[in-house]
């Protein structure tokens, strides 16, 4: 099932994405946590992320957020059917899918902002 196919890089996007996510996490805890030394430095640590950077890292962290869950799903769906494994690679391309659409949508969204159009 693996051996380079789109198991291996299932299984190798889905460790990828949850470091992501987790990496998100911390900067999220600190960035949260830094309202303890007062609103000056809370607003301070916010105007930096409405850099365009930190715009295009959220279109980033909605794709890695949609492929970890929904690979997630593909993995239970997986696991507990008896046919789920039959049809892994097409869960698989269909994950891609669903993810690159999230992905788009949010840049729909958010590109705007970054390009300066409100």
């Amino acid at each position: 099932m693996y051996r380079g196919r789109e198991g291996q890089w299932a299984w190798l996007l889905h460790r990828l994405s949850g470091l992501a996510i987790l990496a998100y996490l911390m900067i999220h805890i600190v960035s949260i946590g830094s309202m303890i030394f007062g609103e000056e430095v809370y607003m301070a640590i916010h105007e930096v992320y409405d850099l365009a950077i930190f715009r295009l890292g959220l279109i980033a962290v909605t794709g890695g957020v949609l492929y970890h869950s929904l690979n997630g799903l593909r993995v239970i769906v997986m696991d507990m059917t008896g046919r789920g494994l039959a049809y892994q690679r097409q869960l698989f391309y269909l994950t891609l899918v669903l993810t690159l659409a999230g992905v788009a949508y949010t840049a729909y969204r958010v590109l705007p902002r970054v390009l300066g159009g409100y």
